[in-house]
């Protein structure tokens, strides 16, 4: 999925990727507003082993606003999905890209592609912040 996300890859062990992760994404400006235990899910609900993996709902209100203002239909593809997944000896660190939801928005106000390049920017800073620690 590379078209979609944006990923680094870290040496860090998962657990402190994960505290990592919703460090950068507040000195972003954004908030988690959901997570998702993917592990723990699939074990709750198919009894399955799987590697270490959590989705992270991350939110900078002031854009999801201004681009619901622009689009109202976008907030079908808000908050901003953060997945961390244990990869081996490896961590990595996956980002939908904000720019990808102004393509799949049809007729997107110019306006929304500013809010995009500015989510994209924040996302980018944030995820090379974990690569970089």
């Amino acid at each position: 999925m590379t078209q979609l996300t944006m990923k680094v890859t870290t040496a860090k062990g998962y657990d402190e990727t994960v505290e990592l992760v919703r460090a950068s994404l507040g000195d972003a400006g954004f908030g988690v507003l959901t997570e998702i235990d993917i592990k723990a899910t699939l074990k709750t609900k198919l009894d399955v082993d799987v590697e270490p993996q959590v989705i992270l709902g991350a939110c900078r209100p002031q854009l999801a606003h201004a681009a619901m203002q622009a689009d109202p239909s976008i907030a079908a593809l808000l908050p901003c999905n953060v997945v961390v997944r244990a990869d081996g000896d490896r961590t990595v660190v996956e980002a939908f890209d904000p720019q990808a939801m102004t393509a799949m928005a049809t007729d997107a106000p110019a306006g929304l592609h500013d809010i995009a390049t500015d989510a994209r920017a924040r996302l980018l800073g944030a995820l090379e912040t974990v690569e970089n620690a």
